[in-house]
């Protein structure tokens, strides 16, 4: 156990969560990745949302390593994953009462919480994990094997998702094994994501709390807690204060379409994403999507890795509703596609 961090309690937010590692992983490869953790090396792990590429965040050098597999700016600062609200105290400056309020109701589940970061005792997150800025983005994932292995771990981790940077995010261990496995020391294979996109963020670092991205959970589940929120202007030149600003992004290798009313593009033979309007062409391959943005979500990603590999022309998707609950949806949607 490193210093400075106690086990991690068996107890969580939510009731219903289980901290044990399914049939799927063996409890000695949680041991074999935690020792690889604890030596610099990288490890890529399920979470709720989608699978991360983890480095001990404490370690300048092993975090160095993920933007180098990744491709990644320097200015684009990554999560560090915790496994216990009172670890991620010891990593900020302060520990707000409405982080309280936000942890112990979202947590573990898919909300980063984004406060200024302590520098005054060890251990530190580095600058490097957070692009040089002042702050850090903070979450406790809803994942038996993501929790397991920051507990086996004894530190926090730096865990972007498992791809290269701007591709699409990989939902299962294959989808990392495609673009990944030669850069990683060990894939931890916890089944599908359940979330499906990306956390939602949210900055506590201002006066007053601003949606950075959206993402698993809702605009309106926050504001039921902390009332209207501001969102983020465009990235700004240098540092994102959060990932998944940049915008092109989630971006599958064949070319995406926002179709409108079923208005295909000319070219070639493609694959259509219906949600309500059917495709002006009859020579498309169709594949219906769900009907409720939470399946959507989750769904999203491994759609459009399938459509990858069927080598289409392009991938056209029919929008969803423009309602706060789609949110998240249409931010991945028009950061990947190409007439967005």
């Amino acid at each position: 156990m490193v210093k400075g961090f106690a086990p991690v309690s068996r107890k969580s937010s939510l009731s219903n969560l289980q901290l044990c590692v399914p049939p799927t992983v063996d409890p000695g490869e949680i041991d074999r990745a935690a020792r690889l953790l604890r030596a610099g090396r990288l490890v890529a792990f399920p979470t709720e949302t989608v699978y991360g590429l983890g480095a001990n965040a404490l370690d300048a050098e092993a975090v160095a390593r993920i933007y180098a597999v990744k491709g990644r700016p320097a200015t684009s600062p990554l999560i560090v994953h915790v496994a216990s609200i009172e670890m991620a105290q010891s990593l900020v400056a302060n520990w707000p009462e409405l982080a309280e309020r936000l942890a112990r109701r979202f947590w573990p589940g898919p909300l980063t919480l984004v406060l200024p970061k302590q520098r005054e005792k060890q251990p530190a997150i580095p600058d490097i994990v957070t692009a040089g800025l002042p702050t850090v983005g903070l979450r406790m994932p809803a994942h038996p094997v993501a929790l397991a292995l920051i507990q086996a771990a004894g530190v926090p981790l730096a865990a972007p998702s498992a791809n290269r940077f701007t591709e699409l995010s990989p939902t299962t261990a294959e989808h990392v094994h495609r673009s990944l496995a030669s850069e990683v020391d060990l894939i931890l294979d916890g089944g599908p994501c359940t979330v499906g996109i990306e956390s939602t963020v949210l900055s506590l670092a201002e006066p007053g709390p601003i949606l950075l991205r959206p993402g698993g959970i809702s605009r309106t589940e926050l504001e039921e807690i902390i009332g209207p929120l501001d969102s983020a202007q465009d990235a700004p030149t240098g540092a994102h204060p959060s990932p998944g600003m940049h915008p092109r992004h989630y971006s599958p290798t064949t070319t995406l379409y926002m179709a409108t009313n079923g208005r295909l593009p000319e070219e070639g033979p493609g694959i259509y994403l219906q949600y309500q309007h059917p495709p002006s062409r009859p020579d498309v391959i169709l594949r219906q999507m769900p009907q409720s943005a939470a399946e959507y979500a989750a769904a999203l990603y491994e759609v459009l890795h399938q459509a990858d590999a069927g080598h289409y022309n392009w991938i056209a998707v029919d929008l969803p509703p423009h309602t706060p609950d789609w949110e998240a949806v249409h931010d991945r949607l028009r950061r990947a596609a190409s007439n967005s």
